[in-house]
């Protein structure tokens, strides 16, 4: 597939734009998707290449809107003008804003870091600003389908086999309106994972935009009763005044915005001092640059950033050289402890493990851009689809 005009139909790819951008030009742009995973590979006038995501889930829909409503402002344009691109698409394509945009938005925003990185002969990381290095993790848990007592015993077998000191488990049911994954769960497992885990292991919560304010105070003061530090998205996340009453009512960090892919509701967000710590996913917000924009609104009042990362496709790769560059990184990354088994879209998907763990970190290597090959099997069975430049 080639589409040679924006989705409004105002630009033809042949317009001349971008006269004074540096750096060779995008000539083409493709795309291997499934349903649940997209990724996208960017090609210059002199034959380099870098490897990037669109946002996980529905990627085969956002991979369309990224021929459609992407790559026409992008193709013919120099990779050093990839700022100024990211920054004029919401413009043009200002009829179509939302999250898809910018899910698409990403997958560009990714491939040129990691054609850049491989140009310099540097990890992502140290281009922007940051450095290759170990990053502690913890192990973030995805389930609610899952007994407090076999919780509590997966995360102790991580704990002896991989080092993690750092654990993440699921309270309430997503988007529940105060409804449990069944009754009385969520009283049983907080204490139960302290218990099992002890008083070093640093514990988190996720609500999943789960709680009402009454009921969300109440399960955040269990939680500050047993130790936690860190409750995620407890209230419906559209739903800032709500979040901002919790945050006002716990001594706790309350932490949020991994859904919010707007810039403005991201500065509503930190003037109404809604969270206390920032959670863009890469993925979802834009790309590495987007995502840098809110880490340093996040710096300005003294809030770190603790990305959203859920799982194990690229989105965690780019989230470990985020906080390898970052002025304010949060205390750990997410590491989603759901294999194949849970996630079976995962398998496959590198020739080699970049998220291996020891003494509970992982290592942003220093390899040139994400330091990561895509696995040539698994995207021969993808769809795939190309925009090229029409000169």
């Amino acid at each position: 597939m080639s589409i040679p005009y924006s989705a409004s139909g105002a630009v033809p790819l042949s317009t001349p734009r971008g006269q004074d951008d540096k750096g060779p030009r995008i000539t083409r742009i493709e795309t291997f998707a499934t349903p649940l995973i997209g990724f996208l590979r960017v090609t210059t006038a002199d034959g380099a290449q870098g490897w990037g995501q669109v946002s996980t889930y529905n990627s085969d829909i956002t991979a369309q809107i990224l021929h459609r409503q992407v790559a026409p402002w992008a193709l013919g344009r120099g990779v050093d003008a990839l700022e100024d691109v990211i920054a004029e698409i919401p413009l043009r394509e200002h009829k179509y804003p939302g999250t898809y945009l910018c899910r698409a938005m990403a997958g560009l925003d990714t491939a040129v870091w990691d054609l850049r990185g491989k140009v310099a002969g540097k990890p992502v990381a140290a281009l922007l600003g940051g450095a290759a290095g170990k990053i502690r993790a913890y192990a973030s848990s995805m389930r609610r389908d899952i007994t407090p007592e076999a919780e509590a015993a997966r995360l102790i077998g991580l704990r002896d086999a991989h080092g993690f000191d750092a654990f993440k488990v699921r309270v309430g049911a997503e988007c529940g309106q105060d409804r449990d994954e069944w009754p009385g769960r969520t009283e049983a497992i907080i204490p139960a994972i302290r218990r099992a885990l002890g008083d070093d292991a640093a514990l988190l919560v996720d609500g999943n935009s789960g709680f009402s304010p009454k009921r969300a105070i109440a399960v955040g003061h269990m939680l500050q009763d047993n130790g936690y530090e860190h409750f995620e998205e407890p209230c419906p996340y559209w739903e800032l005044e709500q979040t901002a009453e919790v945050s006002a009512a716990l001594s706790m960090d309350v932490a949020g915005g991994e859904q919010d892919w707007d810039l403005q509701n991201w500065r509503r967000m930190i003037a109404l001092k809604s969270v206390d710590i920032v959670q863009p996913d890469v993925l979802y917000v834009g790309g590495m640059i987007r995502a840098m924009q809110v880490a340093q609104m996040g710096h300005a009042a003294g809030l770190p950033c603790t990305p959203h990362a859920a799982n194990l496709s690229m989105v965690t790769i780019f989230t470990m050289h985020l906080l390898r560059a970052v002025p304010n990184p949060g205390r750990y990354l997410e590491l989603s402890i759901e294999g194949d088994d849970y996630y079976p879209w995962q398998r496959d998907l590198f020739t080699s493990d970049p998220y291996r763990v020891e003494n509970g970190h992982v290592t942003v290597t220093d390899a040139p851009g994400w330091g990561v090959e895509i696995n040539p099997e698994w995207l021969a069975k993808s769809s795939y689809s190309v925009s090229d430049w029409a000169r």
